[in-house]
């Protein structure tokens, strides 16, 4: 049986906590993810895009996991799920615009829509197990079809780059709420418009709507 039958995939607009420039001071663990994306900028001025870049993408990642294993990381607040869709809290935007910080919180049976990426990303969990359901894209069909399902625990960090190699839907298919954390190339306005590229699926029992 496939674990992500019978997931809520709808994403409609978000609840989200007020945005925090990076520019300013931040609680700690905040602080401290944003100081290190900065500094991995830096690393890679000068070029026109750092995902491409090895070394960005094991800093990207490195800072994930140190970030979603402070347990202060995340207020109450920014905790709390919805009942319609997975809920996405804003906890951070860089001030020159290049990345934005989100926790998310996903309800028993939530999930979001089969996608690939416009920019690049990067994920973390930090409470309960996610399944990452990952897709083959058929360019000659306009098409991505499942090919395996991998479970996400707590500690379990992704970094992918746009473009349609890296097609996923995350999902909760467990019986308690789970909570991850992510990073996106994009400014904090942006999160809900420029990141997922919604794509077609050839079995329309996976097929969802944007």
């Amino acid at each position: 049986m496939n674990p992500s039958a019978g997931l809520i995939t709808r994403e409609s607009s978000m609840a989200e906590t007020p945005p925090v420039a990076c520019g300013i001071p931040a609680a700690g663990a905040i602080s401290q993810l944003c100081a290190t994306l900065d500094a991995a900028f830096d690393a890679c001025a000068g070029t026109d895009d750092p995902s491409r870049h090895a070394a960005f993408a094991r800093s990207v990642r490195a800072a994930l996991a140190e970030a979603a294993a402070d347990a202060s990381l995340l207020t109450d607040a920014q905790r709390e799920g919805a009942a319609a869709c997975y809920r996405r809290h804003l906890l951070a935007v860089d001030p020159q615009g290049r990345y934005a910080i989100a926790a998310l919180v996903w309800m028993p049976g939530q999930a979001s829509p089969v996608h690939a990426h416009h920019t690049w990303c990067g994920y973390a969990v930090i409470d309960g197990t996610l399944t990452e359901t990952i897709y083959d894209w058929h360019a000659d069909t306009d098409c991505a079809t499942p090919a395996r399902d991998q479970l996400r625990e707590p500690g379990a960090v992704s970094f992918t780059r746009s473009g349609r190699t890296g097609i996923h839907r995350l999902g909760n298919c467990s019986g308690n709420a789970a909570v991850s954390l992510h990073i996106y190339g994009v400014p904090g306005e942006q999160i809900t418009t420029h990141v997922n590229d919604i794509v077609r699926v050839a079995d329309s029992m996976q097929a969802v709507a944007a």
